[in-house]
C-alpha cells in the first residue's frame, strides 16, 4: 500500500503513474483530482465493451502504453466507491503480470480528510510500447471452480463479500447503485458472508492485520484453506481478494469476478438464501 503522506511527497516522482480508478468519473475525476493522476475508467479501460469481461491482454497493454508505463513502472491506484474499482484494477493489472503496483490507504476519502491538494488539469498521454505477461489465472476463478469448491468439504472456501441483505437475498444490488440485477437473490452453497466494509476504519484505511486476521478466522476463513472471494460484479470481491493476499499474506486466494450477476442468472447454479 502507499499512504496518503508518501504520496503526497512524491507527486512528482517520474518513476510512479497515478491512475484513479473510476465507476462515475464525472462525480470524481472530473470535478477534481490528486495532481498527475491519469482517469482510468470502469467501464470502458477495465473493461470489455462487448463481452462480459476483463480487458484482454492486448487491450490492457494499450493501456498501459497510454499512459506511457513499462513494466517498471510503479503504479498507484485509488478511486470512488471506497476504493472498489481500484481494488478491481489493482486485481487486473496482477493478472496481466504488473507487480509494481499499490493501493493508496484510505484513497479519496483520507485525501480529501487531509484537504491535500486537488485539480482539474488532465496529463498528457505518454505512449510507451508495454508488453504484459501471460495471464496469471491462479488469481481468477470461473463457475466450473465455484462448483467443485462448493463439493470440496472444507478445503476450499468461499467468501460472499456482499452486504447481508444482498447475502440473505434480500435484494439483488447494493443501495450505492442499484443496477445490473440477477434473476434471483441469494448466496451460493456453503459461502460465508463477510461484508467488504468490515475491514475498513471509518477514514477509508484498512484495518490493522491483527484485526483483519480476527475477522476472517472467525468465519472459518484461514490460511490453510483455498480462498474464492464474490460480491456481484466483482470489484468489491477485488477488495477482499487484495486484503487477504497482500495485507494478511494468504498463500491461495482467487477473485471469482463472474459473481453474483453471472451465478444468479445461470440456468440451473444452486442457491441458497438466508443468513449464517
Amino acid at each position: 500500500m502507499a499512504d496518503t503522506g508518501w504520496l503526497a511527497d512524491n507527486l512528482n516522482n517520474p518513476n510512479i503513474r497515478i491512475l484513479e480508478v473510476d465507476y462515475d468519473p464525472e462525480n470524481a475525476y472530473r470535478q477534481g483530482h490528486i495532481p498527475g493522476a491519469y482517469l482510468v475508467w470502469w467501464k470502458r479501460d477495465i473493461n470489455d465493451a462487448v463481452r462480459r469481461d476483463i480487458i484482454s491482454k492486448q487491450q490492457f497493454e494499450s493501456l498501459m502504453s497510454r499512459i506511457g508505463a513499462t513494466r517498471d513502472t510503479e503504479l498507484i491506484l485509488y478511486g470512488d466507491f471506497n476504493g472498489w474499482f481500484a481494488a478491481f484494477a489493482f486485481w487486473v493489472f496482477q493478472y496481466y503480470g504488473h507487480k509494481k503496483v499499490r493501493i493508496l490507504d484510505g484513497g479519496r476519502i483520507k485525501w480529501e480528510k487531509e484537504k491535500k491538494r486537488y485539480t482539474k488539469d488532465v496529463p498528457p498521454i505518454q505512449n510507451s510500447r508495454y508488453i504484459a505477461a501471460p495471464a496469471d489465472e491462479g488469481i481468477r476463478a470461473y463457475v466450473p471452480d465455484v462448483r467443485r469448491a462448493i463439493e470440496r468439504d472444507g478445503e476450499t472456501v468461499l467468501v460472499d463479500v456482499r452486504s447481508p441483505k444482498e447475502f440473505s437475498g434480500e435484494i439483488t444490488a447494493p443501495p450505492e447503485y442499484p443496477t445490473e440485477h440477477a434473476q434471483r437473490g441469494g448466496h451460493i452453497p456453503t459461502a460465508v458472508n463477510i461484508p467488504w466494509a468490515q475491514a475498513i476504519k471509518e477514514d477509508g484505511t484498512f484495518k490493522d492485520p491483527n484485526d483483519l486476521r480476527a475477522l476472517y478466522e472467525a468465519k472459518g476463513v484461514t490460511p490453510d484453506k483455498h480462498v474464492i472471494s464474490y460480491c456481484r460484479i466483482g470489484e468489491r470481491s477485488s477488495h477482499t481478494w487484495f486484503v487477504l493476499k497482500y495485507l494478511l499474506g494468504y498463500p491461495s486466494v482467487s477473485n471469482y469476478d463472474g459473481s453474483w450477476t453471472e451465478w444468479g442468472n445461470m440456468i440451473g447454479n444452486p442457491i441458497e438464501k438466508g443468513t449464517n
